[in-house]
């Protein structure tokens, strides 16, 4: 049986020390930030406002895992379920997150399952500007990325 598309939902669960749905009542998107926080030992809150005057984030599959990229080069397993995202390394977030439909989403996944290995397991939205998707033309301009919060040098 091919193992399936791992979403945010199925990556970040509890210690084997809790219940396996202690978290059944955080959202998707949330999900590392609660994850994150039991792996450095200290309380990580998500950011308390949604950035309106940023670009989104395109919603990727890298090696069978759906995958958000971050202005500050990290990047964290996302769930197409939940089309929102924010950065655990530098705060950047929340930012609005371009997903394929429900319906594209299941046909996006059906066909990377028939890829025998899970490491082969690749997709990205051909409408992602990001200079490293392997579906824009070659002469695509870089685009213009804002730096994240609190990053700016003093004068």
């Amino acid at each position: 049986m091919p193992v399936a598309v791992v979403r945010a939902e199925t990556y970040y669960l509890p210690p084997r020390q809790m219940p396996p749905d202690a978290w059944g009542d955080v959202a998707p998107a949330e999900l590392v930030w609660r994850w994150m926080e039991h792996r450095v030992g200290r309380r990580l809150l998500p950011p308390a406002d949604t950035l309106t005057d940023v670009p989104p984030v395109y919603a990727r599959v890298n090696q069978n895992r759906w995958l958000a990229d971050c202005v500050c080069n990290s990047a964290a397993v996302v769930s197409p379920a939940d089309p929102r995202w924010a950065c655990t390394e530098c705060g950047y977030g929340w930012v609005a997150m371009i997903v394929p439909t429900p319906d594209e989403v299941a046909a996006i996944e059906q066909q990377l399952l028939a890829i025998p290995q899970p490491h082969l397991r690749d997709w990205w939205n051909p409408a992602d500007p990001n200079p490293y998707n392997p579906a824009r033309p070659p002469d695509y301009p870089l685009p213009s990325v804002p730096e994240p919060p609190g990053t700016e040098l003093a004068p």
